[in-house]
């Protein structure tokens, strides 16, 4: 238990339903979803669509989506992949001829087909009670009338402003009359919620065809994409196999790839062959083993993880317990590894991860993203779409697993997660931060499975991130004590340039009913039940 006389939060407990997302309004309307008598997957889909206007800078539906579910606290884990596709001209040929070695943030390249509002019409139709134009009315609500911009949100938004000059359209909607919106300021969004109204009453059809597709794929074009409309008519997300490890007792379940939840199971598979409570849960001792695990599983992320619909990607040797094994022999528990191959993505992204158990105990894990902060930056001028930059991760090397090639999708890290114990789901759980996402599911659940950590206290916890080819980075709430521990061992540290992930988890006891939820106090949310 925290102690209460520092600032701080307690989780949230309830016995009814609960939702935890990264914004108080979306949080609200989860529960007001709730108790209008939707499920969970109705809940989560309102809170997200409703985050991607008033968290513009982390999603939206010009972005991606994965779903993890749990029907009735099942752990038959049903997964989705929601993420899209390369355009059918993008081949890696054609790049190099053009001089393009990488696909940067704010090119057209970086724009892969959105994949949002077609998930959600998908998992709507399988398994909710109220329709997509139902539950984009708050949405809706919010673009034309106004929200109110809260402080994490403006934070990210006033590192971004050069980026959000280089559209005119996205100058227009995100820097008003030339300025920066600042913490309590009103922003509306009357072109996406013109945009929003169409695909209520129209479905999908109304993102993916007609007029507001025209306009997304001219400015595309207009920018040198590659992009058609037959591209974004027959853009579809998969429901997948999920893939799953055990960790102290319990299943976690992720998404498989082209996600990077593989990378999660695999830091856990190394970390398990250690005694990590005998540890002190924010001493050098635990936290070096947790960056050496992160630094070795992140090398073969870069090296192997792609589409497997294009590539092979060796998933269950990746998983084998002899593959830990050998990896864990690398590490020295009392000295850092040695440089290993850099890898040319960013280090961070802006994401909503959010989580909803019903009163049925049917649980949702879903996340939502459009990658680097205001994503590509670029903007159809007339819908008010802001375009994801996942294209961005692809790399264009000859013959590399994820090269871009037409109609692939590029490696994503956006997972969300879901642990299970005794044929039961226990906890959807998922932590933001574009890479640092696997490390963050493995530093959240060894913080609650063997350091005995409430779902909040184990969010509140500092954090690091070894960076792929770069230094650690390191939160202020780092000790000075471990962080000198650490460089004696011989890692690089330096300060981390924002807070480092955001997280939200709901756990369920199934013996008392009670759903205790967490949400990041490094955002602007919250976790709310009745």
């Amino acid at each position: 238990m925290r102690n209460l006389e520092l600032p701080g939060r307690s989780p949230v407990r309830s016995t009814g339903a609960m939702a935890a997302t990264s914004h108080p309004l979306s949080t609200l309307t989860a529960i007001e979803v709730l108790r209008a008598g939707g499920n969970a997957i109705d809940a989560a889909i309102a809170a997200c669509a409703v985050q991607g206007v008033v968290e513009p800078q982390s999603t939206g539906i010009g972005g991606d989506c994965f779903a993890l579910m749990s029907l009735g606290g099942s752990d038959e884990i049903i997964a989705f992949n929601g993420s899209g596709r390369a355009p059918a001209a993008a081949a890696g040929g054609w790049f190099r001829e053009q001089g393009i070695h990488k696909i940067e943030r704010l090119s057209p390249h970086a724009v892969t087909i959105p994949g949002a509002v077609d998930a959600w019409e998908k998992l709507l139709a399988a398994h909710g009670r109220k329709s997509l134009g139902e539950l984009l009315q708050p949405a809706i609500r919010y673009a034309r009338e106004g929200y109110v911009v809260l402080n994490r949100v403006a934070f990210d938004w006033s590192h971004e402003v050069e980026a959000l000059r280089y559209d005119d359209g996205a100058a227009a909607v995100f820097l008003p009359n030339g300025r920066l919106p600042r913490p309590g300021d009103v922003h509306r969004q009357p072109a996406l919620a013109a945009t929003l109204e169409l695909i209520a009453e129209q479905g999908r059809d109304g993102f993916y065809k007609g007029r507001v597709a025209e306009d997304m794929v001219a400015h595309l074009q207009g920018r040198g994409g590659l992009h058609t409309m037959e591209d974004f008519a027959t853009a579809e997300g998969d429901y997948v196999q999920p893939i799953h490890g055990s960790y102290r007792g319990h299943e976690v379940y992720e998404c498989p790839p082209n996600g990077q939840g593989i990378v999660a199971l695999e830091m856990l598979n190394i970390l398990s062959g250690y005694d990590l409570a005998s540890l002190d849960a924010l001493s050098a001792e635990r936290l070096h083993l947790e960056i050496e695990a992160g630094r070795l599983a992140y090398n073969n992320r870069d090296a192997w993880l792609a589409d497997p619909a294009k590539a092979p990607v060796p998933v269950e040797r990746w998983l084998s317990s002899a593959h830990a094994d050998s990896l864990r022999a690398q590490i020295d528990p009392h000295r850092a590894l040695g440089a290993l191959p850099p890898t040319g993505m960013a280090a961070y992204g802006d994401t909503v991860y959010l989580c909803v158990v019903d009163e049925d105990r049917n649980a949702v894990s879903l996340i939502n993203s459009i990658f680097s902060s205001f994503g590509s930056c670029l903007m159809s001028p007339e819908t008010g779409v802001l375009f994801h930059n996942r294209g961005a991760a692809f790399v264009v090397e000859e013959g590399h697993p994820n090269e871009i090639a037409p109609g692939k999708r590029p490696l994503h890290t956006i997972i969300p997660g879901m642990l299970c114990r005794d044929g039961k789901a226990v906890m959807p759980f998922g932590v933001m931060g574009g890479q640092y996402q696997a490390v963050g599911h493995t530093h959240l659940l060894t913080n609650l499975l063997d350091y005995g950590m409430d779902p909040q206290e184990a969010i509140d916890c500092p954090r690091l991130f070894p960076i792929p080819g770069g230094p650690v980075e390191i939160e202020s709430g780092i000790p000075e004590e471990a962080a000198r521990g650490l460089r004696e061992m011989g890692h690089d540290l330096a300060p981390a340039e924002k807070p480092i992930g955001g997280a939200q988890a709901i756990h369920i006891d199934w013996e008392t009913g009670v759903l205790t939820g967490a949400s990041e106090p490094r955002k602007d949310g919250c976790a709310l039940g009745y």
